[in-house]
């Protein structure tokens, strides 16, 4: 027999095969209950109204260990089904049928439990909606205008002892009955079937509600925690009530140090009102005992159904935009500095040439071994070396567009190092090892790739005063997403350089030596850079200096 309303509707959430499913094992529990109950009435009206026409205790005991198997079996099979719409009509019919017996074998149209009927109806319009309940509704009228008619037609003596007092019923009143109980089944089929569609539609609806919500919920949630600014939220009371992750990485504390506690304790600075500013600045006390300048605001925190004072703050760490703006205004002061410098170092060179030029004349008018003859000379060297110091000063602070093409680098490294060997201050102790792939082109600038070999080169050679080995490999290669390029490494056994000074040898004016200008590896930096390229340096004190150089290769081969 059926069972309620609560019991017979799942979530939409299910699968339909696996609500009817469900409903089923529903459906067959509770016909067993209610048979069991059903024989407990017996039993007791077997002994308290030994008047009431029902079958003997012992065609009722056999009746009901019937249906319990069938119950059983059913339950069993249930288990293994695929189409589980015939199986449910075989069920609910299996349940009409069930009633329409115990009603016939409990005085027919006198039957107490006339009422049975009904319970497969609800059923099947529960379980199979509005066509379920009006087929089952009409299975019941039929079983009922048949079990009616027998008791007129058929013989007094071939009916059942129960019900053969009532055989001379007048056909009106059987009639009549048909007629109410037939009306009955169509009117709570159609009734059951109408409280179904109208649950299965307000569950739907309630399912894609909090679907949505909690949609939306989990939604709110990923970008309050992904958000890079830091949220805090406070009560009427001041207390915290949330903060997110972008509030623990900028404060330094977590999200269970700093709930419940009032914020003015732990961030005093954002318990004041907000100046009349766009965006209000603090300096921040961090949990580590750092201080970092932070920007916020805050407003209030408009809960439904609440008047309570709430706020949400928002704070931003300003640590790196404070960083940007130093040094835009460093990048800005030495850009008018070197512009200035630039014009300077270019007015130099008219007068530097005249002194150089006139200090050569005067030097011949001497002889060599006078002092006159060594102090022009000194003149002379210091006036060269002061325009060799402008030229990169000069090209430092306006750099050449590069006009890269394919160029052999093996002829380049063979250049460079014929000019550095015709050098006056050229260390003879220094040996140059090239490992290169045959005929291996590299896209640059040829100028400005052999002024970079030269400075890189020369470099070498200053670091290695006793003598030693400067290797220089190259080859090319691809990266993960297949763009190639080409990698220069310039090696040397030299004297190596500190780590604490690593970091400091590509910018402008560092230099270690006592006549150096500090530019040449800022220069060649600018020019790896403006090929969009990288230079990066490993060195070990005592072992020696490594420089290793990558220039992107152009992505359609042009050669």
């Amino acid at each position: 027999m059926p069972p309620s309303i609560n019991h017979f509707y799942t979530s939409p959430s299910l699968s339909s095969g696996d609500r009817l499913q469900r409903q089923i094992k529903w459906l067959l529990l509770l016909r067993v209950s209610l048979l069991s109950l059903f024989l407990g009435i017996s039993s007791f009206l077997q002994f308290a109204r030994p008047e009431l026409n029902l079958p003997p205790p012992s065609a009722i005991v056999f009746f009901f260990i019937f249906i319990y198997l069938f119950s059983i079996s059913s339950a069993m099979l249930s288990n293994r089904v695929t189409r589980f719409i015939p199986f449910a009509y075989g069920q609910i019919t299996a349940d009409s049928t069930l009633a329409t017996v115990i009603i016939y074998y409990t005085g027919g149209s006198h039957s107490i439990f006339t009422f049975l009927y009904f319970f497969p109806i609800i059923s099947a319009g529960l379980m199979l909606f509005r066509r379920g309940g009006l087929v089952i509704a009409a299975i019941n009228i039929i079983s009922y205008g048949l079990l009616l008619s027998s008791e007129y037609i058929v013989l007094a003596a071939q009916l059942p002892e129960a019900i053969r007092a009532n055989a001379a019923t007048a056909p009106s009143i059987l009639l009549q009955n048909f007629l109410i109980y037939g009306l009955s089944f169509i009117v709570v089929a159609i009734l059951s079937a109408l409280l179904s569609e109208r649950l299965e539609w307000t569950e739907t609806a309630l399912d894609q509600t909090s679907r949505h919500l909690d949609f939306v919920s989990q939604l709110y949630k990923q970008i309050f925690d992904d958000i890079t600014s830091g949220i805090i939220t406070v009560n009427d009371k001041g207390r915290i009530t949330s903060f997110n992750r972008a509030a623990e990485e900028i404060t330094g504390y977590s999200a269970s140090e700093v709930m419940d506690r009032r914020l003015g304790k732990i961030f005093p600075g954002l318990q004041g009102t907000p100046q009349n500013e766009a965006r209000p600045t603090l300096e921040l006390n961090r949990k580590d005992g750092r201080t970092i300048p932070v920007g916020y605001s805050w407003s209030r925190l408009n809960m439904p159904n609440l008047n309570e004072d709430c706020r949400v703050y928002t704070i931003q760490d300003l640590s790196r935009i404070r960083q940007m703006e130093e040094q835009i205004r460093q990048n800005e002061k030495m850009a008018a500095i070197g512009k200035i410098a630039a014009g300077i170092a270019h007015e130099f060179r008219n007068p530097l040439a005249a002194i150089s030029g006139a200090a050569q004349v005067l030097e011949q008018e001497f002889p060599t071994s006078s002092v006159n003859h060594s102090l022009l000379t000194i003149i002379t060297r210091e006036c060269s070396r002061l325009e060799d110091n402008i030229t990169d000063f000069l090209q430092f602070s306006r750099p050449a567009i590069p006009e890269p093409s394919w160029t052999p680098l093996a002829s380049i490294i063979d250049e460079c190092w014929t000019i550095l060997r015709r050098s006056i201050k050229f260390n003879n102790n220094c040996r140059l090892t090239i490992d290169l792939p045959a005929n291996l082109d590299c896209w640059a600038d040829h100028h400005q790739l052999k002024q970079i070999l030269l400075n890189l080169i020369h470099n070498a050679c200053l670091a290695m005063e006793r003598g030693g080995a400067i290797t220089i490999r190259a080859w090319e290669k691809s990266s993960d997403q297949g763009l190639a390029s080409t990698v220069i490494k310039i090696s040397d056994t030299g004297c190596g350089i500190q780590n604490a000074m690593i970091e400091d040898i590509f910018a402008p004016f560092f230099t270690t030596r006592e006549n150096g200008t500090g530019l040449g590896l800022a220069i060649a930096q600018q020019i790896v850079d403006s090929h969009r390229g990288t230079i990066m340096v490993t060195s070990a004190i005592g072992t020696g200096t490594t420089f290793t150089i990558t220039l992107p290769l152009p992505i359609e081969d042009q050669r």
